[in-house]
């Protein structure tokens, strides 16, 4: 951590103090895993290993076809499973737990990326790269001893592709930073969040009714900006006092042609659910064979009432026949059905 964080993470606090306090924070880092527990189950630095490689990247349908490093990944080693599970829980009894240790770092700008400090086991490794949808994880699982450094030389990650992109809305760096969030009611203002994680003032839910008092979001491909256009988060709607109610976002946009004996895949990304569920629609005209429902309720993690610009994150894909699509003006409708209460919703990635 250097002097410049530490400045911005606590501006209240003076220099001097904030120089002390990194200075401490950096030496405990350093330090950790401590010599002084005496419990066996706790492991020592000589009882662990460690992994490094370089992570690349290749997306074969962009402009540049060549890998380029994975640069800023998030890296890490988890139970063994499959690509996204360390994110997962598991039930255990009456209480939900986390698959076991995880071991986690970021990879450097060009993609090299080194894990210390792991304890003994069989691990996978699994990784996620910022502007990329997907997950990576290495296919043959890495067992970890103490003293030994695996080095696993270079590793590559190719994104979940269907084809060229047509349109994107957001980024996929699996929080919800990029897109619209609202100044909060003044009554609930925070001093501590007007211009540094603004996400975090309370109320902001209650936003969506204020700023769409009669009709739902529309957001036009190509028009809009999911700057200023795109809610932060999909909740339902309150009508009145007591009344909750389905919302319904459209997504328009227009195709110069369309091969109506192709297929065409939507992908959406949650950086977050909560107790959702969701129906998407593609053109009206197109009737039932336009329509893909998720009708189970979907995550748990409260993000939205918890002033959060993320939780588990989650991928649907939907396969479009071209038929259904329109050469020239199209419109997708998204619905959020599951209005239990008002912090039942998604926030897109």
């Amino acid at each position: 951590m250097d002097q410049k964080t530490c400045d911005a993470e606590r501006p209240h606090v003076s220099r001097q103090e904030r120089k002390e306090g990194c200075i401490y924070n950096f030496k405990e880092k350093e330090g950790w895993p401590y010599d002084f527990p005496r419990s066996p189950d706790f492991a020592k630095a000589r009882e662990r290993g460690s992994v490094e490689g370089t992570l690349w990247v290749r997306d074969r349908y962009v402009i540049n076809k060549d890998m380029q490093p994975a640069a800023m990944a998030y890296i890490g080693l988890a139970s063994p499973g499959q690509p996204g599970s360390w994110a997962t829980y598991r039930e255990q009894g009456l209480v939900w737990v986390s698959s076991c240790y995880n071991f986690w770092t970021r990879a450097t700008s060009d993609g090299r990326f080194s894990i210390g400090k792991v304890r003994e086991g069989m691990y996978h490794l699994y990784a996620w790269v910022p502007g990329f949808l997907g997950d990576y994880m290495y296919t043959a699982p890495l067992t970890i001893t103490p003293g030994r450094v695996i080095s696993i030389g270079d590793l590559l990650f190719e994104p979940p592709r269907s084809g060229p992109t047509l349109w994107e809305i957001g980024v996929p760096d699996r929080t919800v930073a990029e897109f619209y969030i609202p100044d909060p009611d003044p009554k609930y203002l925070s001093k501590l969040f007007v211009t540094k994680d603004r996400y975090r003032q309370y109320g902001l839910w209650e936003r969506y009714v204020s700023l769409y008092p009669e009709n739902d979001l529309v957001y036009t491909v190509g028009k809009s900006n999911y700057s200023t256009d795109w809610f932060f988060a999909h909740i339902v709607r309150k009508v009145g006092d007591k009344s909750i109610v389905p919302s319904t976002w459209q997504i328009r946009f227009h195709l110069d042609w369309v091969i109506e004996g192709g297929t065409y895949m939507l992908r959406i990304a949650l950086a977050a659910s909560h107790m959702s569920s969701l129906k998407v629609q593609v053109n009206e005209r197109a009737g039932e064979a336009g329509v893909f429902t998720w009708p189970e309720l979907l995550g748990d993690n409260n993000a939205i009432a918890r002033h959060g610009m993320h939780g588990t994150q989650w991928n649907m894909d939907m396969v479009i026949q071209g038929g259904l699509l329109n050469k020239g003006n199209n419109t997708i409708y998204v619905t959020q059905m599951g209005a239990l209460r008002i912090f039942v919703g998604v926030m897109y990635i």
